[in-house]
């Protein structure tokens, strides 16, 4: 089972309009609910994968209730600390006729620190009993910046894979906590450590660094544009065909359900990639979030290709046993 861990859970109303008047009232949308949280976007396409899972998440309020109800009805599996602060939520605007999306959000939940630490004894029981954990999204506090270096330390002690893919205040403790694989995209990084990531030889020391930490594995994606990734002190550029995008938001959730996906059928590194890469693409093609199906990425898989950076390639067998 794969326990996916997500702070800042989010409630979607989405509004769909044919076309929308500007300075003119807009009418007769179609909303939607669904659930958001970078986790949780992972749980949703390992579902579609066939892979076990589980969702831990905080939950409280009327939305709350809601986002419990739309997950529910989703099948996607989750274990709910409650919260006394409502969840957060989010407009978000679509308009069909131009293909753009528009997205307003609320203020993040209020965490107290008896929450926090519930969450964390749940964590630990959890982590014990899960084939590998994920760690994805925003921290909603300060407070709660302690949960995901909590968690990492947590799986290192009990031998399980950890995967992290998050940003903010609590990006730098999380990477001293040592995950075993970490999946970010280089704007996250530059404003999360306050680093430049502007060229291949930055990107190559970062790459470095983070092994020398002990990560064994590095995505470090870029949108639609080439990225770079490592395989303990071997370096990649990854080249990916372009496409018109429609809506990034959960590409880079897809992509680390792949890793997941990769992993768990014991797939070489060379082929975990060109899964994850794929599933990312298809996601971004369309609205819908992190719902690919894995017939639908055949077309990429050959379009993507590996390059060896320094170290001359070779294959080596990471997979989780």
């Amino acid at each position: 089972m794969i326990l996916t861990v997500t702070l800042n859970p989010l409630l979607e109303r989405r509004f769909l309009y044919d076309t929308i008047k500007i300075d003119s009232p807009n009418r007769g949308g179609v909303e939607q609910l669904k659930a958001g949280g970078k986790g949780i976007n992972v749980s949703r396409q390992l579902n579609l994968l066939g892979i076990d899972n589980l969702a831990l998440t905080f939950l409280g309020g009327m939305n709350g209730k809601v986002l419990r109800n739309v997950l529910t009805e989703e099948g996607i599996k989750i274990s709910v600390i409650k919260t006394k602060s409502d969840t957060r939520e989010a407009a978000i605007i679509l308009d069909n006729s131009t293909k753009t999306i528009t997205s307003y959000f609320s203020e993040n939940s209020s965490i107290s620190l008896e929450e926090i630490e519930e969450f964390k004894r749940k964590l630990e029981k959890m982590i014990r009993n899960c084939e590998m954990v994920v760690f994805s999204g925003s921290s909603p506090s300060i407070e709660a910046n302690s949960i995901f270096p909590f968690g990492i330390k947590l799986a290192n002690e009990y031998g399980k894979f950890s995967i992290l893919d998050t940003y903010g205040e609590h990006l730098n403790a999380s990477l001293e906590a040592v995950p075993t694989i970490i999946h970010n995209n280089v704007n996250e990084i530059e404003s999360s450590l306050n680093c430049s990531l502007s060229n291949e030889k930055e990107k190559m020391e970062f790459l470095s660094g983070l092994y020398n930490k002990g990560i064994k594995q590095v995505y470090l994606t870029d949108g639609p544009n080439p990225f770079y990734i490592s395989n303990f002190d071997f370096h990649y550029k990854v080249e990916i065909p372009k496409i018109e995008t429609l809506d990034s938001t959960g590409s880079g959730d897809c992509f680390t359900a792949g890793i997941i996906y990769g992993l768990h059928k014991n797939l070489t590194f060379e082929e975990n990639v060109i899964v994850a890469s794929s599933l990312g693409i298809v996601n971004a093609s369309r609205f819908d979030i992190s719902k690919v199906n894995i017939q639908e990425i055949d077309k990429y898989k050959k379009l993507i290709k590996l390059y060896a950076v320094g170290k001359k390639m070779k294959t080596l067998d990471v997979t989780h046993r």
